[in-house]
């Protein structure tokens, strides 16, 4: 009790009689460092910055986030002979998972948080994404993903040097599923030939992801907060991994093309011919995803709802939705509890 009292005083706070939990808060409480002031010279260096180049790396480092822990979870997987000590599917899922939320949490406050050419073209068409901003949105992702391979190679030279020499040793050659080169990228298995199967897989894999993320960042949807949106948009990601990566998966043209680029440099141009597959896995997920969508806006997308909470207004202002009000024979209803509800019909 003693040791107590003595560290009480150190506190200097004079306030025993408020009892020694509310002392040691109020001392708390004065003795908390101010953040350092906002410098004008800080303002304007942010200010001065262009919009495109903030986008740009702010998609390119996106995309980095979330390829580079899961290609390295599938070289730890490779390179150690799919021993289960040092990875599985099931570890490849979750590091794409994760990798996707800590994308989105650092990065799609600048940029949107795409991550995908085929969710920036997706935002394109049905959400008003100016369409001059579309190609650098793009590069950017492919080159993110393209370095992420990079920095792969270079920390595991040595690994995948030897899995290369042993590859070679054992007549497998270094592309194949299983092999030196899908550590990157995609390729399918040895008696998977049938590319019309394949194309199938891809598509409807992509377009499964595509309707979660549109239904995740629709505001009028009550499920879904702001903070659980990145992992929910993860794990998407994830059970798709762990559903159909043993018959060949690739999710996203960024990632599988810009890793694949690396792929052709370090193991040779058949990373773009194996087997034909290559455009499956490169251009898929972008047809998938207009379908998804679209499949989303027109049968699933309840735009009064939208407007109730707050997210969205009538092209013509208050006019033009009395107008739909009156003319849809609710307005009796009461405007507010009818936006609030949305489509009235169901």
């Amino acid at each position: 009790m003693a040791h107590e009292t003595n560290h009480i005083e150190r506190l200097h706070t004079h306030e025993m009689e408020l009892g020694a939990t509310e002392a040691v808060q109020r001392h708390v409480s004065r003795h908390v460092v101010e953040s350092k002031p906002v410098s004008q010279r800080k303002l304007d260096f942010e200010y001065s910055r262009p919009r495109w180049l903030r986008e740009m790396a702010a998609e390119a480092t996106g995309v980095f986030f979330y390829v580079y822990p899961g290609i390295a979870s599938t070289a730890t997987f490779l390179i150690n002979d799919a021993n289960p000590a040092f990875g599985s599917l099931f570890q490849i899922g979750w590091a794409y998972a994760i990798g996707i939320a800590f994308a989105i949490i650092t990065c799609a406050p600048t940029s949107g948080g795409h991550f995908n050419p085929a969710i920036t073209i997706c935002f394109a068409i049905w959400q008003g994404f100016p369409w001059k901003k579309v190609p650098y949105y793009i590069f950017a992702q492919i080159f993110g993903a393209f370095v992420a391979a990079l920095m792969l190679m270079g920390q595991y030279h040595e690994q995948i040097t030897a899995f290369k020499a042993a590859s070679v040793a054992a007549g497998k050659g270094l592309v194949y599923n299983g092999g030196p080169a899908s550590i990157l990228c995609t390729f399918p298995g040895p008696n998977q030939n049938n590319l019309g199967y394949l194309f199938l897989i891809e598509f409807f894999v992509d377009s499964f992801i595509g309707i979660v993320i549109w239904a995740t960042l629709d505001p009028a949807n009550p499920f879904i907060s702001p903070a659980s949106a990145p992992f929910v948009i993860g794990m998407v990601y994830a059970i798709m991994v762990w559903g159909f990566a043993d018959i060949s998966i690739s999710t996203n043209l960024a990632r599988d093309l810009g890793t694949r680029i690396v792929a052709a440099i370090f193991f040779g141009g058949e990373a773009f011919s194996y087997k034909h597959y290559s455009w499956i896995a490169i251009l898929v997920n972008v047809p998938a995803t207009i379908f998804a969508t679209g499949y989303y806006e027109i049968l699933m997308r309840d735009s009064l709802k939208k407007i109730g909470t707050g997210h969205a207004v009538h092209a013509d202002g208050e006019e033009g939705l009395s107008r739909h009000l009156s003319k849809t024979g609710i307005m009796e209803n009461g405007t507010t509890q009818l936006l609030k509800n949305g489509d009235s019909s169901v």
